[in-house]
């Protein structure tokens, strides 16, 4: 089941699947950070007012503004 990066919570565990709606230029930026189609990453905290939310992926953490990624389309593990 794929669902939006947006909808994901502290501890979840999740693979990216692909993008929706991103512009290219952002698209782009979230493939060089790692991001690419298959890559499994965990939620580690989400800030007190919901953004930004951080992940850890490849070793290292990435914070990610939850409107911004909201067109980064994840499969929930």
């Amino acid at each position: 089941m794929t669902i939006s990066f947006a909808t994901l919570i502290a501890g979840d565990r999740a693979r990216v699947s692909g993008f929706q709606g991103l512009h290219n230029a952002y698209r782009n930026r979230l493939l060089s950070l790692g991001l690419t189609p298959g890559t499994e990453f965990t939620v580690k905290r989400v800030a007190p007012l919901g953004d930004p939310i951080e992940i850890v992926l490849r070793g290292f953490r990435l914070s990610l503004r939850r409107d911004e990624a909201a067109g980064l389309m994840v499969e929930k593990l």
